[in-house]
């Protein structure tokens, strides 16, 4: 993959079924680099339209040259507040911006539809994530039990 790139030559989609299998393995790659595949990921990742589309929530997608490179969702969890969920680029189109790219329009997505807080787990050791969340506008708030054992820290967006 050629890493010279502006902006504007990525793509980002909403999530269509033949993304399914993409949406898997981005997360699954990325998840497996750092920690072990959960119960909540094979859950999540095993059936995306029914565990985050059909509750009202949204994927997107990026795709470079081409191909689908990233991922993120936004989960409904009722009340006007989602949270920012699943969020993977590949290796080989890190340094592109796509993780911005996929923050900015899921806090676009978010905002048309009225959501008054977008949320995030994430993990202290994941130093260039938590840095891309704090430039999105997410501040660390207390962070409670998570469904995720590497989960260790939340950030808030209010809308």
């Amino acid at each position: 993959m050629h890493l010279a790139t502006t902006e504007a030559t990525v793509k980002i989609l909403d999530f269509e079924p033949q993304y399914a299998a993409a949406f898997r393995a981005l997360n699954e790659e990325w998840i497996t680099r750092y920690f072990v595949m959960e119960d909540a990921d094979h859950k999540s990742l095993g059936n995306p339209q029914s565990y985050i589309i059909d509750k009202g929530g949204f994927i997107l997608m990026a795709s470079y040259q081409g191909e689908i490179v990233g991922t993120c969702a936004l989960i409904n969890d009722g009340n006007g507040v989602y949270e920012l969920a699943k969020m993977a680029v590949t290796p080989r189109a890190q340094g592109l911006k796509i993780g911005k790219l996929l923050g900015e329009a899921a806090i676009r997505k978010a905002r048309e539809v009225r959501a008054r807080m977008v949320y995030l787990v994430s993990n202290r050791r994941l130093e260039t994530a938590l840095n891309l969340y704090r430039r999105l506008g997410f501040v660390e708030v207390p962070m409670p039990p998570s469904i995720y054992e590497r989960a260790d820290i939340k950030m808030e967006l209010p809308l």
